[in-house]
């Protein structure tokens, strides 16, 4: 896979030159070189396990964190207690793609390459977490847990293993379930997740993904809410999960995914819109350890699976007679995040407005493991916030860290 149309003229012309001057040294020296990743020099003298381990990687693409960018690292080694090299082993392969990528082909549809990320403590994305690459505009941008975004400021410098881009903020390792569920304000998922002991499986769970209802859907269904059972609700919940595939947006396309559950959920997109059932995608490609979460406008209902909404502006509720509530649901005793974070709770229906569906040999895009995140690169994406952030939040989550 290659990307696309990333960056002005002049940055083009500029990478160019830097290739020929580059493209014989290996990675240590080529870091060493550039005055703009001092930073990450230091920090790879001061982990040299993690070094060798970059040093010795081979046919990969490095997103290179700036100087200004790893500032923030000195707050997450500083808070962090115990194995600190094992922590920047996870975040510096995190920051490596498996596979020469040159940033000339980043297009606006965005795709998601798999990094070198595979340690179970912090991924369970068969071959490798991902990163989100998409070109906004003229800018190129890997977008990371948390939907943070690094914009590339420097492209396409090669080395004898690869080539290397310079980023402007350092990318975030997603977190699980929970951690990402908290953060974006879906507290009453994960209550009614908590509520239904599903929080351990979506917590450990590999290669899943997860329309997730918004705080307003649950609120919009809150009678009915009154009068289900446990099992009621579980089943409920299971019919928003794909199980064994990973759908991210840009493999999406017009077709039906069985859930976890046993029931099918039909995906239809007009005119840049997604929909799940009735539910519109309102924020996609949320990234987490076992997948991605696509938060929607309403609840799904394994009994009722019409489709429609293509026209009517307002969520369409799938739950026949049920009425809205003062109070949202589930979300007794599930703590407020203290402040949000834009990205993660922003709200769009132009979800697939630009983007140019792949669809792979074999099938429809959606159904397939390999399309959807599985096995395959896709790429376009963003980073993490320049400045210093706390450990839990670079490395998604304090469920990681209390492991380490």
């Amino acid at each position: 896979m290659q990307f696309k149309n990333i960056l002005p003229a002049a940055l083009a012309v500029a990478a160019v030159s830097a290739q020929n001057d580059t493209s014989m040294m290996n990675l240590t020296s080529l870091i060493a070189s550039n005055s703009n990743l001092t930073g990450l020099a230091t920090l790879l003298k001061s982990y040299p396990n993690a070094a060798d381990s970059l040093a010795n990687a081979t046919n990969v693409t490095l997103f290179a964190p700036s100087n200004q960018a790893l500032q923030a690292v000195q707050s997450v080694l500083g808070s962090a207690n115990g194995n600190t090299s094992g922590l920047v082993t996870a975040l510096l392969d995190y920051h490596t793609l498996k596979g020469i990528f040159y940033a000339s082909n980043i297009s606006s549809t965005p795709q998601f390459p798999h990094t070198m990320l595979n340690n179970t403590l912090y991924s369970n994305v068969t071959g490798g977490q991902v990163v989100e690459c998409r070109l906004e505009g003229s800018t190129a941008e890997i977008i990371s847990g948390l939907k943070q975004t690094a914009n590339v400021t420097q492209a396409n410098l090669n080395f004898t293993g690869g080539v290397v881009h310079v980023i402007d903020s350092l990318l975030q390792i997603p977190g699980n379930f929970s951690s990402v569920a908290q953060n974006a304000n879906l507290t009453a998922l994960l209550g009614a997740v908590n509520a239904t002991n599903l929080t351990s499986t979506l917590d450990s769970a590999s290669d899943i993904t997860i329309f997730a209802p918004s705080n307003s859907a649950f609120q919009n269904i809150a009678s009915a809410v009154g009068n289900l059972t446990a099992t009621q609700a579980a089943a409920i919940l299971e019919y928003h999960v794909i199980n064994g595939t990973i759908a991210y947006s840009s493999s999406l396309t017009n077709t039906t995914i069985k859930t976890l559950g046993g029931g099918n959920v039909t995906v239809t997109i007009v005119n840049g819109t997604v929909f799940i059932n009735s539910a519109r995608v309102v924020n996609p490609d949320i990234l987490m350890s076992g997948g991605v979460i696509h938060i929607i406008d309403s609840v799904l209902n394994p009994i009722n699976n019409a489709t429609g909404n293509t026209t009517d502006s307002a969520p369409v509720t799938a739950f026949s007679g049920a009425s809205s509530g003062t109070a949202v649901p589930y979300t007794s005793g599930v703590s407020t995040p203290t402040s949000s974070i834009s990205n993660l709770v922003a709200s769009t229906t132009a979800v697939a407005a630009s983007y140019t569906s792949v669809v792979p040999a074999g099938g429809s895009a959606a159904a397939s493991s390999g399309a959807a995140g599985g096995s395959s690169s896709s790429s376009a994406g963003a980073g993490m916030q320049t400045g210093a952030v706390g450990a839990a939040a670079l490395f998604g989550g304090a469920a990681f860290l209390a492991n380490i």
